[in-house]
């Protein structure tokens, strides 16, 4: 008797219990590094790397839709790759201009300290504003003729967004998209 009266009960409970959802995901950037800050082997490149990534290449970041990056940046996007000597690929994308339209370069750095340097060396203080989010980012953003660089970190990871656009609020777009794929 019991059994009947808690059978309907389990099974509204059963039905209407949902577990969390994990957060959407591309398949590409499902399959990069998903750890905690400091975790990360570094990739034993200079704070002040830049990727190297022949105008020509045509592969697609692993974790940045192109045609987000376009619709973000304003450009159409005539060619793209990855430098690989990053932990998390570093991507770049090119337009009509000779400059690339925008590169990404997410580093992670063995401490704290040489995270923040990366930043600094990105963004220094002297000539851009202070960037503090609400999820624990910080450093520095800059725009004008030449192009903007929105470059933050976190722990001992460092993000550094550059674009040929002089507005770095379209920096700062790509580098949150970045950070939402990746998970960071």
């Amino acid at each position: 008797m019991l059994a009947t009266l808690l059978a309907p009960a389990l099974f509204i409970t059963a039905c209407t219990a949902q577990p969390a959802r994990e957060p959407q995901l591309s398949t590409q950037a499902a399959e990069m590094p998903n750890e905690m800050p400091g975790e990360f082997p570094s990739d034993g490149l200079a704070p002040d790397a830049h990727p190297e990534v022949p105008r020509e290449a045509q592969d697609p970041c692993p974790y940045l839709d192109t045609e987000w990056l376009a619709r973000t940046n304003g450009q159409k996007v005539t060619s793209m790759g990855v430098d690989s000597r990053f932990i998390t690929p570093a991507c770049v994308y090119w337009s009509y201009p000779p400059e690339p339209q925008a590169s990404i370069v997410v580093r992670h750095m063995p401490t704290v300290d040489q995270a923040i340097e990366v930043v600094d060396i990105a963004a220094p203080i002297a000539d851009t504003e202070p960037v503090d989010t609400t999820d624990g980012w910080s450093g520095g953003r800059g725009g004008g003729p030449e192009g903007a660089v929105y470059a933050v970190q976190k722990g001992s990871i460092a993000l550094v967004v550059r674009t040929n656009q002089p507005q770095s609020v379209k920096a700062e777009l790509i580098a949150e998209e970045v950070i939402r794929q990746l998970a960071l």
